[in-house]
């Protein structure tokens, strides 16, 4: 299952093992956010010695994706609507101007692989399998942030997203319930109507729907924000 932490293969170094891994799961919200991450347990996880681990926390919380501790041990930044907030505010703008920006670049084949991960998406929503339902989301947007052209921008979405892991922790949360009584939808509609604008290399109407789509979950965040701030 995607993000679901393992032992480190030895076809890569053990410390970028331990770090993508650890990435990985922050950013499809496999840890809850406020949630202490220790060098110990994370180690016997992986089946590595501390060393690794502790390199992994100190490069994520370099990404601000981690807060770690005087004592060596991580913690999952909490959630806030402030924070969340500034988040958005960032993506809309960074991610509009990639959707515009791949538009223009569009090929059939880009085009294919979106209808692809859409399909994916819906097929894992009824399924009821909320991890990797949320990659294939992440898929389907980094796959057209990558046809933007621009490296810059998708070094700075990407950052985003990870510091974003927090929300898709509560996103999930609160979607998996429901996707077990057939109650939620897969959150595709605009990604379809995304697909139809590149299509019609319409990058206006290809950046207000990627909007539309970032708000939209924007605005469900915010009440599970405001209801956890409550209680």
């Amino acid at each position: 299952m995607v993000g679901k932490l393992a032992p480190i293969s030895s076809r890569m170094t053990i410390a970028d093992g331990v770090y993508q891994q650890l990435r990985d799961a922050l950013m499809v919200g496999r840890f809850d956010p406020g949630q202490t991450l220790t060098i110990s347990s994370l180690a016997t996880t992986f089946g590595t010695s501390h060393m690794p681990v502790r390199e992994a926390l100190r490069r994520l919380a370099a990404e601000n994706a981690l807060e770690v501790s005087s004592g060596g041990s991580a913690g999952v930044p909490a959630v806030s609507v402030e924070r969340l907030d500034d988040l958005c505010r960032a993506r809309v703008v960074v991610e509009g101007l990639a959707t515009e920006l791949a538009t223009e670049r569009m090929t059939t084949a880009a085009l294919i692989e979106l209808e692809t991960i859409v399909a994916e998406h819906e097929a894992l929503s009824d399924e009821k399998h909320v991890y990797d339902m949320l990659d294939r989301n992440r898929a389907f947007h980094f796959a057209i942030y990558r046809q933007s052209g621009s490296e810059v921008l998708l070094q700075i979405i990407d950052s985003l997203w990870l510091r974003y892991g927090p929300y898709m922790r509560m996103l999930s949360t609160h979607i998996a319930p429901q996707l077990e009584t057939g109650l939620h939808e897969p959150f595709t509609h605009h990604h379809h109507l995304i697909i139809g604008a590149m299509r019609q290399g319409d990058a206006a109407t290809a950046k207000r729907e990627m909007v539309a789509d970032i708000d939209g979950t924007l605005g469900l965040l915010r009440q599970l924000c405001e209801s956890s701030a409550r209680r």
